[in-house]
């Protein structure tokens, strides 16, 4: 009896920590990043950018890992290897949030990075035009 209760709880607590492991990132999520520095924060020019080329980006062509790998392929946050990475990676789904990140800090995080967190720098990997498509994609898919 004393067996089967030990073994009871040891499943419910690995089926705990397997669901919480698997899930996206919290909503709202806060962060203290770093503002992009003068006015970048206030650009923007998704107007003229390909959300179709920021997909494709996205989904498997950013180097060295496409971003789902980390913000997930419901970007939010819960790629593969997003969920081994503290703080989780942005929650682009989570409205609460996004609606606080301009296109313009968007697209300085993924040109430049983010201390702190797990977010790598772009800048030799992405043309400053790709970077805008993938803003542009997040932005139409999960921000609203």
């Amino acid at each position: 009896m004393k067996k089967a209760l030990i073994l009871s709880v040891m499943v419910v607590f690995s089926l705990f920590a397997v669901s919480s492991a698997f899930g996206a990132a919290k909503c709202p999520q806060p962060r203290k990043t770093k503002a992009a520095p003068g006015g970048i924060s206030k650009k923007d020019m998704t107007a003229k950018a390909d959300a179709a080329n920021g997909k494709a980006i996205y989904q498997k062509k950013a180097k060295p890992m496409a971003c789902k790998m980390c913000h997930g392929a419901k970007g939010d946050g819960g790629g593969k290897l997003g969920k081994a990475l503290k703080p989780a990676p942005r929650n682009f789904a989570c409205a609460a949030t996004m609606k606080k990140v301009s296109a313009g800090q968007m697209f300085h995080i993924i040109k430049n990075g983010s201390k702190g967190t797990g977010m790598v720098a772009h800048k030799k990997t992405l043309k400053d035009k790709e970077i805008w498509d993938v803003v542009k994609y997040i932005r139409s898919t999960w921000v609203k």
